[in-house]
Formats: structure tokens, sequence, C-alpha cells
């Protein structure tokens, strides 16, 4: 290399971290003008910068890999729908379509094209969480998409500058919550003019009249980089099937990952048929998670791209719970799409076992309640409070940590602090805190899940809409290490509810809500004795589960 192809490398991979640092400041924008609690103190959102042909150049790293590698793709569809030629400054292009957006009515996908001295240079995407949409509410209760809200397909937000009025009427009135969410609309369109304006002073400053040299030098470094980290994979066809708990009955997650000279191929050929209920997947969203998980293991220190991305091939049947066409229900579609990096560990734990944890809670366990006697009142006169209190299970356990205790992964997305519940809901949190033993032994320990105890702050009834999973079939644990404890939902009374579907809580009752546990890994005879007596201090594990699973005498504690 001489010494100008090494300076323009230089210069190259400079530009790169900046437009890393572009969609970053987009993204942190989305989350401090967010008006839902789970998009403002939660993170559930993505932003990301796009090259006029659609391909994904940057994501920012606040968000979620559902989120990112879904609205990757979903900026192509926006293409199809307005060509590139008729774009205008100004223009915003926005959907909720499940099969080209995200995977679910209730995240919302912008589009911004950016223009700099006249020419479109690139596009800015984003999506966010709104909490509420309108139709039966955040559960899986629906048996069709046209249940689950409002339903907005390809269309164009704003002309030049000017927003259209009536669709944003149309989205006020299809919601219980009118402010909130016509004003996360409005965050995810501020989020992607930052994006804009800052791509270009980025562009005035290094002279880039387009993005066409950086965005060949982004793909093609991916790309070899992340082939570089598939080459010391052993090739090989590896299979795993997962037991999962369903809406109504069990459902399997059947994998065939193959490594070759060609990258991963990932085909759930086997997997169960789609459900009645809402907790279908979209392709897109199953390709999303399991791009994600190849990531982690294969390549984690490579930039999320399209050139990264594109090593990954990843097919599910048609009509599968992987693959549900339109009309499907899939309002809850992360029950089982976040389910999937564990099916793909499983796999990949036969190629490279040194770096695959156990299974995790995996799934969110978001409690989404809504009832009356909310603070504002909205246009309809009614007095209404919807509220999604993100929750955590534990993660499995690593191949030489222990696993993080109510933790969200694969989704990213933090808790709620309770605080911020109480004050938008009319619930009180009684108790909040790590369970005992729900971690599953080993030598590196599963991460724990959690307990509360909620219950209405004005003995008024309140509905819960329940959509968890790892009740009937834990996190299990891996080389000896035992599963993580299951999850509950049930009252104070002793009475047990269902994982999935919207219950009322009775006023006066408390509900307690028990997250699982992520799984051990290795022999719990063989962890470090120091480790569990702090274990035994802190709470984490219990004496008697010290002495009957890991063999810890009482004169050792």
């Amino acid at each position: 290399m001489n010494a100008s192809s090494g300076l323009e490398t230089i210069r190259m991979q400079i530009m790169w971290n900046r437009l890393i640092s572009v969609v970053e400041e987009q993204a942190q924008t989305l989350m401090r003008t967010a008006f839902s609690p789970i998009v403002r103190e939660c993170g559930d959102l993505s932003a990301g910068v796009f090259d006029t042909q659609g391909r994904m150049l940057a994501q920012a790293v606040t968000g979620t890999p559902g989120h990112v590698n879904s609205m990757a793709e979903s900026v192509k569809h926006f293409l199809r729908h307005f060509p590139i030629e008729k774009m205008n400054d100004g223009d915003i292009y926005i959907t909720n379509d499940p099969w080209m957006g995200t995977g679910h009515l209730n995240d919302f996908v912008l589009t911004t094209p950016c223009f700099r001295s006249g020419n479109l240079v690139a596009l800015f995407a984003c999506t966010s969480h709104l909490t509420d949409i309108g139709g039966i509410g955040t559960g899986p209760d629906g048996t069709d998409v046209h249940m689950e809200g409002i339903y907005i397909p390809m269309l164009k937000l704003a002309d030049r500058g000017k927003l259209d009025q009536t669709l944003m009427a149309m989205v006020r009135a299809n919601t219980r919550q009118p402010v909130e969410s016509e004003g996360d609309v409005y965050s995810l369109a501020a989020c992607n003019d930052i994006g804009c304006a800052r791509l270009v002073e980025m562009m005035d400053e290094f002279e880039l009249d387009h993005l066409d040299e950086l965005a060949g030098f982004i793909f093609a470094n991916s790309k070899h980089a992340v082939m570089a980290e598939i080459q010391k994979l052993p090739r090989g066809v590896y299979r795993n099937t997962m037991t999962i708990d369903g809406y109504d009955h069990p459902l399997e997650l059947v994998a065939r990952l193959t490594i070759d000279d060609h990258g991963i191929s990932v085909d759930y050929d086997g997997t169960s048929p789609m459900s009645r209920f809402g907790v279908n997947v979209p392709s897109a969203y199953t390709t999303a998670y399991t791009c994600f998980g190849l990531s982690c293991v294969v390549s984690p220190e490579v930039p999320n791209n399209a050139g990264s991305l594109s090593l990954f091939r990843v097919r599910a049947p048609d009509g599968s719970i992987l693959n549900a066409p339109y009309p499907a229900a899939v309002c809850a579609r992360h029950i089982i799409g976040q389910m999937l990096p564990d099916v793909v560990f499983g796999c990949l734990e036969q190629a490279v076992p040194e770096r695959v944890p156990a299974e995790g809670a995996s799934c969110l366990w978001n409690l989404t309640f809504r009832g009356e006697g909310g603070r504002q009142r909205n246009q309809n006169q009614g007095s209404l409070f919807t509220i999604t209190a993100v929750t955590n299970g534990g993660t499995g356990a690593r191949p030489v940590k222990d696993g993080l205790s109510g933790t969200a992964y694969p989704s990213g997305v933090r808790g709620t602090p309770v605080e911020i519940n109480e004050s938008v809901a009319p619930l009180v949190f009684r108790r909040k805190e790590l369970r005992t033993d729900s971690g599953g032994a080993g030598e590196h320990r599963g991460g724990l899940g959690q307990v509360l105890e909620i219950e209405s702050a004005i003995d008024a009834d309140f509905e819960l809409l329940a959509a968890f999973d790892r009740i009937d079939h834990p996190a299990r644990g891996r080389r000896g290490g035992e599963r993580g404890s299951p999850g509950s939902v049930l009252l104070a009374s002793g009475e047990r509810l269902r994982g999935k579907g919207t219950q009322t809580i009775p006023a006066g009752a408390r509900l307690v809500v028990h997250t699982p546990g992520g799984g051990g890994l290795g022999d719990p005879r063989a962890r470090d004795r120091e480790k569990l007596r702090a274990d035994i201090a802190s709470g984490l594990v219990s004496p008697q589960a010290a002495r009957e699973i890991y063999d810890l005498e009482p004169e050792e504690w």
C-alpha cells in the first residue's frame, strides 16, 4: 500500500465513523423528544442512514435489532412506492405496515430524503414503538391484523415540508392516547431532520458531492470482515429445536444452519404453522433477529450495515409461525421473534461452543396495562390510560461469565423506571426485586428474573394485556448447567393467570409477576466458591440451593 492509498483509507474510515455519529445523534434526538415512555425511557427505537439504492450505510448504536434489521429492508419498500426521481426536499414518508415495516402496527417507520445543493444524496429512516394505536390493544388476542389497530399503508406524511393534516387527524382519532401518538410522529420526523442536517454538514466538511465512494468502502470492508470470521468456523450443517409456550398450545421452532464458503444460511423448515392469534412473525422480523444472533457470535465487532448482513441468508416456510402472510395477526410478534437468537445459538454451539451462551428469558415481559382513571382526557371525553412497562428476565450464562439479571437480550430495551410508570398511570408498584434462585445453576450462573407486585392506585379494575412466554418451557442450560426458573403471572390470592391474553385485575387485588431466569452453563459443583458465597450474601442464591445444587456445605459459607 502506497502512502496516498493509506491516507485515503484513513480518510474513509474517519468519514465512516462520522457517519455512525450522525445516526447516533439522530437516534438520541428521537429518544429525547418522544412522548411514549417505552421510547423516551427504554430506547425502543431505531435510526439509520441509507444510500439512494436503499442499502443501509450505518445504524445507530441506540436502538433494537428487531427494529434496525427489519427497517434495513423497509427503505427498499419505500423506494418501490416512491421513486427517487419523484422525491422533493421536505418530503416525509410513513407506514406501519408489518410486512414492509418492522413487524407490527405499533411501530411507525418514517423515511426522509436528504438533499444537498438540490441533489438527493441519502435517505434517513427511523422507527419507534407507539404505546397505543387503537384496536384491541397491544396484545396477542387478535385474529387478523385489522383488529390490532390503525393500518397505515405507504403514504406521504409531508409534501415539500407541508404536513398532511388529514393523515394526522386519522392517527389522533384512532388511539386512546391522541396527544402522545401525535407527539411521537413529530419526534420521528424531527429525528430524520437532524440526521439530514448533520449529514449535509459532514459532506460540506469533507467536500463530498455524493456518498457512492464511501458506500462502496463501507460495504466492501464490512463484507470482507464478516467473511474473514466465517472462514474461521468449521464447515457443516447444524440443527436445533426449541419448544416454546405458544398461545393455546406449544410451538416448535426448528432450525438448520449451514456454514459454507458463501456465508451462513438458516432454514426454519419444520417450524410450527402460523397461529390464529397475534403471536405470528412476519418474515422481515424473523430475518432481523436471526441475523442479529448470527452477528453476536460470528462477527460482533463488525458494524451493522448492508455489507455485513449480506453474507447471512434466512428462509422460513410460507405460512409458518415465522413467515405469516397478510392478514395474519402479528401484534405480539416479539414473543417468538426474540427467541430466534437462542435457536441460532443452539446450532452454533455445536460448531463453536466456546462462544455461545445458555438460553435466556429472551422475549421481553412487557407489562401492558389499560383502564379508566387516566390523568388526561382525550377528544372523545373519555378518561383512559394505557401504559407499557418494560420488564425483563435473566440472560443465559456465558462461556466465561454469569448471565445478566433483569436484562433484555436480545432486544436491548431498558426496563421502565417505577417512578415513570406511576407518574403516567394510576398504578402502584409495591415490589420490584430480583428473584432468588431464578438463575439456572451452573459453573456460570444464569441471570436472575424479577418479582413485581402491582395494584391500582385508585381502587379500580384495570386490564393486563398479557404477552409472555417461558412459563411452561423455561430457558435451558448448557453443558451440565440447569434450566432457569419459569415465569408466572398470578394474583396475590394465589389465583394463576394466563400467560397470554387480556385479563382483568379486580379492584383491590394485587398482581404478582415472576419473570423467567436464564439457563446455567457448566456443572454447578464446579462453581467458584468465592462467587457462590457472594451469591448467598447478596440473596441471589439461597443457602438451601447452595447446599442441594452446588454442594456447598454450611461450614463453607
